[in-house]
């Protein structure tokens, strides 16, 4: 790695950590230059302004989340295999696990900068996001609808966000959650076990009467 690379590599390092515990606003860019141990002009050299860098350190996960999960739908898409919701959520796995194989605790950083993303305004990611990676959502969209087609898109779209919603609550907290099982339960959960639990409650939860 050279020492751009090195150097644009801490600042990612840096930002997303901040991003996920402070969130987008209250993140500064002094705070990221601090603790990446660089100065601001080589933020403004790597990432021009602080909106591309946020967008940069989602693309950090996305890019190859979205390459997965597109890659399992497409697979589902040309099985003979029938849909369920089950089978879809269980695509999200894989790609999931991938995150974490790249960076320590990568699942439950990526999970906490997604909440920041729902719960704070940030247009221009939103946008952005849709641009770069709305094709793959659709795909998961349709795959959703092909396996319960009784929804309408209306019902798709709000049961689809209570999903993400406890999918992300779930796994940002996933390593205290796997603690409290281990302390009270005497159960030792991997991030895959903990993912395939949730999965039921989540097909549950899409198929529940409207």
């Amino acid at each position: 790695m050279s020492k751009k690379q090195e150097t644009k590599a801490r600042i990612l390092d840096a930002a997303q950590v901040l991003f996920a515990e402070r969130g987008f606003a209250e993140t500064s860019l002094r705070a990221i230059t601090t603790r990446a141990n660089v100065n601001l002009a080589s933020v403004n050299y790597h990432f021009g302004s602080k909106k591309s860098l946020i967008q940069a350190v989602f693309d950090r996960f996305l890019a190859d989340f979205t390459k997965e999960l597109s890659r399992e739908l497409r697979l589902m898409d040309a099985s003979s295999e029938p849909v369920t919701i089950e089978l879809v959520l269980e695509g999200l796995i894989e790609p999931l696990i991938t995150i974490n194989k790249q960076q320590a605790n990568g699942i439950s950083i990526f999970m906490r900068l997604l909440g920041r993303a729902y719960a704070e305004t940030q247009g221009h990611l939103r946008r952005y996001v849709t641009e770069r990676y709305g094709h793959v959502l659709e795909q998961f969209t349709a795959q959703l609808q092909k396996a319960y087609p009784s929804l309408d898109m209306s019902q798709v779209f709000w049961r689809l966000h209570f999903m993400l919603g406890s999918l992300i609550f779930t796994l940002a907290g996933s390593e205290a959650l796997r603690e409290i099982s281990e302390s009270d339960f005497g159960q030792k959960v991997s991030i895959e076990e903990l993912i395939h639990q949730i999965i039921p409650f989540l097909a549950a939860g899409m198929r529940a009467e409207a």
